[in-house]
């Protein structure tokens, strides 16, 4: 058992099952509590889950190693195991599989399965050997099995380093994480050395400088012609007047006081100058006459309703 990991001060507890031996069980309980100092508790199968252990009770657990046992390992008595190790701790079993399953009996990859399912890690098949006659008789009479296809697998597996509910805080940090700044490229000297510029490299007596008044000549300094400005097509080409959109040349207000002048023209003169007074102002000759009041200048205008023959 020496090759299993054991060493002295570790919690073993032994599961056996029928039909072992006692003889064969009494010297393997006398191995392991010699290899482990005494700290051995030995257990049968059908009675850990009556039996109430406390919760990581043993650093190992041993079940079926005796090769005349027929031990079933229930998903039931899988998860007590794992409850009563304590975190990090190993189990090693042996158990009868078959090629495919039938009657109860398992094949090597559902109790691999199995073992995970029940909260255990790191499942590994160790070895696997033929099933014993004693063990195999067993089976058939418990199962019911009749294959031909028995052989029994050792498994190991291990409970994590923690236990089950176990909870912990994260440490999670929301903080909008600022980019490091790219690093700049190292100057050269002397290029740096090329682009620096002192007081004493300014000599005003060798530095010539231009007067802006000089870069202006006779023609760049008379008043430009308005008509000269105007586009030269801006008004062209229609038989009308038309002033261009966004017009800047000066038509668009040519033409506007041009169209308020035929609108002065249009309009009737007045010989008493009181005709927008209304009728009782008006004189019979008063080209207004029958017109509402209005204001001076404004060109009168007539609704449906007043058209409307009574």
């Amino acid at each position: 058992m020496a090759d299993l990991g054991l060493k002295a001060g570790d919690r073993v507890l032994l599961l056996w099952s029928q039909p072992s031996s006692p003889e064969r069980l009494k010297e393997l309980a006398e191995t392991l509590g010699a290899l482990v100092g005494g700290q051995l508790s030995v257990e049968n199968t059908e009675r850990l889950v009556l039996s109430a252990h406390s919760a990581s009770s043993y650093d190992w657990v041993l079940s079926g190693l005796l090769p005349d046992g027929a031990a079933i390992h229930s998903s039931e008595l899988l998860e007590e195991i794992a409850r009563i190790m304590t975190p990090g701790g190993k189990l090693v079993l042996e158990e009868a599989v078959t090629g495919s399953e039938s009657n109860g009996v398992r094949t090597a990859e559902k109790l691999m399965s199995v073992l995970k399912l029940s909260g255990l890690i790191s499942v590994t098949e160790m070895k696997t050997e033929p099933l014993s006659t004693e063990a195999s008789t067993a089976l058939r009479s418990t199962t019911g099995f009749q294959g031909n296809t028995l052989s029994r697998v050792r498994v190991s597996a291990a409970k994590p380093n923690y236990e089950a509910g176990a909870s912990s805080q994260l440490k999670l940090s929301f903080a909008k994480k600022t980019p490091k700044p790219a690093e700049k490229p190292a100057l050269d000297p002397s290029a740096a050395k090329l682009w620096t510029l002192s007081a004493n490299d300014m000599d005003d007596d060798d530095v010539d400088l231009i007067d802006s008044d000089a870069l202006l000549d006779a023609d760049d300094l008379k008043k430009p012609d308005p008509a000269s400005l105007k586009a030269p097509t801006c008004g062209e080409g229609a038989k009308k007047k038309k002033a261009c959109k966004n017009c800047t040349c000066g038509l668009a207000e040519e033409l506007e006081q041009e169209s308020k002048g035929a609108q002065k023209a249009s309009q009737p003169k007045s010989a008493c100058g009181s005709c927008y007074l209304g009728d009782a102002f008006r004189c019979a000759s008063c080209p207004y006459l029958g017109m509402p009041a209005f204001k001076p200048g404004e060109k009168v205008l007539l609704d449906n309703m007043q058209l409307t023959d009574a």
